[in-house]
């Protein structure tokens, strides 16, 4: 009796133990296929997403979710955002579930256009400042510098040069990027993962704010109502002015890939404008899913600068001014001040 109770026993838990075993093996059988080729599609098309199921597994049900979003087996695209995307199905069998996942990129539908400046005047600047912010706020012009050390923010009468006003930032901190809003200076520190907020009138230090999800302190930009933050990445974020919570992001992509190093941001005629590090150029950027609509060539600027280099000295200052419709663009260390005009290549 002892013998058949044990071989019983035996039997019983290989049998659990197979039937478990059975189990996994289904559910790793299963796998996607889309129509996205290389990972990546155009936000213009339809994603076509389907199951394999090699084994013929009869299935309950299947749900398909674009970053935890419910989407159909045919998607038109056109409503997200650019970028990678987490594509999901979770499917239901015999009492179990199980889900898949894999990593698509949505890419822009247009290429973007080519512009060029139209220098319109040309001011002195401080060829001693590290330039990482600018922005117009009320007819003046903000300033933020970098370097440990040297970092600070100014206020300058743009025409002559002269600052007006300016704050040294502790020497434990890398100065990046600034924005104005609401009589307050937003201002971001590159790798120490906090950032500064300032009265617009006296610059001085009202409070401090940590990051959230993003990697650095790059640009900052606002359009009235939100924050945008640069990091570094392809990404941009928007941030609550209130409570400096990092709420939403976008990743800015042409048609054939995403544009990394966005560095210095401007928002002004409902678009984003950046500088991406180690380039001549400025994008063009939808605020709404991160398309670049156009990039500027800026190289009739660099050329006239002595001390220029695309990897220390670069283009790196975007301020859009209201009062005279024009842009104001500048470098890190560069001795010139250009206001000037965008116009078709």
């Amino acid at each position: 009796m002892k013998a058949f109770k044990y071989l019983t026993i035996i039997f019983l838990a290989t049998t659990l133990f197979s039937c478990g075993d059975n189990v996994e093996a289904q559910k790793k059988s299963f796998s996607m296929t889309t129509n996205a080729q290389n990972g990546t599609i155009s936000i213009d098309k339809t994603l076509e997403v389907a199951l394999k199921n090699p084994k013929n597994i009869p299935i309950t049900s299947a749900l398909y979710q674009l970053d935890d979003k419910p989407i159909e087996a045919k998607q038109p695209l056109s409503d997200f955002k650019l970028g990678e995307h987490t594509l999901k199905a979770t499917i239901n069998f015999d009492g179990e579930t199980t889900e898949v996942n894999q990593t698509i990129a949505l890419l822009s539908d247009v290429a973007p256009k080519f512009l060029t400046v139209e220098i319109i005047n040309t001011f002195p600047h401080d060829n001693t400042s590290f330039t990482q912010g600018l922005e117009f706020n009320n007819g003046v012009l903000f300033e933020s510098t970098g370097q440990r050390g040297e970092s600070k923010i100014r206020k300058i009468d743009y025409k002559t040069g002269d600052v007006i006003t300016e704050t040294a930032i502790p020497d434990a901190f890398f100065g990046e990027g600034i924005t104005v809003l609401n009589n307050t200076v937003y201002h971001l520190t590159w790798q120490g993962r906090k950032g500064f907020t300032y009265d617009a009138t006296t610059l001085e230090k009202k409070s401090s704010f940590n990051y959230g999800q993003s990697q650095e302190g790059w640009g900052f930009a606002n359009d009235g109502t939100k924050l945008y933050k640069s990091d570094g990445t392809s990404l941009i974020w928007s941030l609550n002015p209130d409570t400096l919570i990092e709420e939403d992001h976008i990743q800015v992509c042409t048609t054939k890939g995403k544009i990394g190093r966005l560095n210095e941001i401007e928002f002004a005629n409902n678009k984003l404008y950046a500088n991406i590090w180690e380039k001549n150029g400025i994008a063009i950027i939808n605020p709404k899913n991160g398309a670049v609509e156009a990039v500027i060539d800026c190289t009739i600027l660099t050329k006239q600068i002595p001390n220029f280099s695309i990897n220390e000295n670069c283009l790196n200052g975007i301020a859009y001014n209201p009062e005279t419709q024009t842009f104001f663009l500048t470098g890190k260390r560069w001795d010139k001040l250009f206001e000037v005009k965008i116009v078709e290549n």
